[in-house]
């Protein structure tokens, strides 16, 4: 009897829990008095088309930089927000993670069952008539945690059916320095965003809700708290879309020819190891067999030391690079570059490079290339003529189809990364995809860690397959061959590569040297 004893009191726990979530599941999630008055609806109804502001209690409506609303105290009884919280932490979050995001989310019929009611059934009712538009009935919403460093980066929201995205946020007492904010940003003429204008800090049981359009550009801004958790429920109210402007297509980097540089450049700068003949003929048969390589210590250690020190001089100019939904990181201005940089800078643009390159990986960059597989390759490039069709972007190859042997060129930058920089993949980018090499040689990276972002990754377009991952490191030159179907991008660079520790304020930074080679 007495060891009956301790499971028939667990059995009574467990069956008050059950029933107190019970309970607490079946609790009416009343909304906050100011959407229940019909004053009030009409007010933000008028507000909303005219693009005015208004404000009543707990609603506020804004339409700067495009209109968004704000109710605070949205459900009424704080026993049942408290209880949808506790309940909302208790579930199994999974980890999504990859250009755009960071963060741990689950889609639970639980977050459908509690507020199916309110938010569904009244509030997308009050919703479509303030909007003027009828709002279907289908259900999209997921739980979100976002913790230390997790982050979602600049986008619109843009997805067929989409017509109003809300967040519910479920947070302890909330301050701006702890990041987790909803920037909203400005657009320019071609509906790219410019700058956060606007930053929205979570609050308990605060609903905020805008409309999905062309300009709707917004980001949560980056977890700095250590201990703090940004619970939230989203999702979007689906309708007729909004009409949206042709997609702006982004003008190409210009592409040049090689500058006419001879071997002495390669003996002044390069690592000897690298200029062996046979040692050559080993990275090519490496670089064929998986399309990249590292080649570590790549320049003479006198010659990479001296441009790691000039990295850092103030001369140099940085201009940061956006818009904000496609990449943020800073390149250097040419003309400012400090004379070794600069010299670097012509190595890897040099025919002397070129030739190099093409005795690395077997490509024909350069005319002494060996040609045993030209017959091949023109094949495969016929090939992909006939997959591009009219127009894909890829003009240079187009224009000169019929023109053989085609000039290599190549395109270039200086970058520096730090805290907040990024690439994203993006659908210009995937149209345009072309057969090309990239080149990576960084600077100032010692001490670097994985965890603090700053990483390139290479997926294969329209799928979550990770091909590659090139961690920056120290005087080590990364090559990789992509096809058209290859997509790159830089993971967001954390909070944690500001400091060694956290009362520590250094910020760190590396530098590289980017460019990309096309046969």
């Amino acid at each position: 009897m007495a060891s009956k004893r301790p499971q028939d009191e667990c059995s009574s726990t467990e069956r008050k829990k059950k029933k107190e979530k019970k309970e607490s599941r079946e609790e009416p999630a009343e909304l906050c008095a100011a959407v229940e008055e019909e004053q009030v609806k009409r007010a933000v109804q008028e507000a909303w088309s005219s693009r005015a502001s208004y404000k009543h209690g707990d609603l506020e409506l804004d339409c700067h930089p495009f209109p968004h609303c704000i109710i605070k105290n949205f459900i009424s009884s704080q026993t049942f927000v408290e209880n949808l919280q506790k309940e909302l932490l208790e579930l199994n979050f999974h980890e999504k993670s990859n250009d755009l995001y960071k963060f741990k989310q689950v889609y639970a019929r639980f977050c459908i069952a509690v507020c199916r009611a309110a938010l569904f059934g009244r509030f997308r009712s009050w919703l479509g008539e303030v909007l003027g538009v009828e709002l279907e009935p289908t259900v999209d919403i997921s739980c979100a945690k976002y913790e230390y460093t997790d982050v979602l980066l600049c986008h619109d929201d843009e997805l067929e059916g989409r017509r109003v995205a809300f967040i519910l946020y479920l947070v302890p007492p909330w301050q701006s320095s702890d990041g987790g904010t909803l920037d909203l940003y400005t657009t320019d003429s071609c509906f790219q965003p410019q700058s956060i204008v606007k930053s929205l800090v979570p609050s308990w049981n605060t609903l905020v809700l805008f409309e999905v359009s062309p300009v709707s550009f917004h980001q949560v801004s980056e977890v700095l708290s250590q201990d703090k958790c940004r619970l939230s429920l989203s999702g979007w109210f689906h309708g007729p879309s909004l009409e949206r402007p042709p997609r702006h297509v982004e003008p190409t980097i210009q592409r040049n020819p090689h500058l006419p540089r001879d071997e002495t450049l390669l003996l002044e700068w390069i690592n000897p190891l690298y200029l062996d003949i046979s040692y050559q003929e080993q990275i090519q048969e490496e670089f064929e067999d998986s399309s990249e390589i590292q080649l570590k210590g790549f320049l003479k250690e006198e010659k990479f030391k001296e441009v790691s020190e000039a990295l850092w001089l103030s001369q140099i100019q940085w201009t940061k690079r956006g818009p904000p939904n496609k990449r943020c990181y800073e390149v250097a201005a040419l003309d400012s570059l400090p004379q070794c940089v600069s010299a670097c800078w012509e190595l890897l643009h040099s025919e002397a490079f070129f030739l190099l390159l093409s005795n690395f990986t077997g490509l024909r960059l350069h005319y002494l290339c060996p040609a045993d597989d030209e017959e091949n390759n023109d094949e495969e490039k016929d090939k992909k003529e006939e997959e591009d069709g009219e127009a894909t972007g890829s003009s240079n190859k187009s224009s000169s189809a019929n023109a053989k042997p085609s000039t290599p060129v190549c395109c270039g930058e200086v970058r520096r990364w730090s805290h907040g920089s990024y690439t994203l993949l993006h659908d210009g980018e995937a149209a345009r995809a072309e057969y090309a090499l990239d080149l990576v040689l960084p600077f100032g990276c010692a001490g670097w860690q994985s965890e603090f972002g700053g990483f390139t990754f290479y997926v294969a377009n329209e799928e979550d397959e990770e091909l590659l991952t090139i961690y920056p490191e120290d005087n080590s030159l990364a090559l990789v061959y992509r096809d058209k179907e290859t997509l790159k991008f830089v993971k967001h660079v954390n909070h944690k590569s500001t400091s060694d520790s956290a009362d520590s304020s250094t910020c760190r930074e590396f530098y590289d040297f980017s460019f990309v080679y096309y046969e």
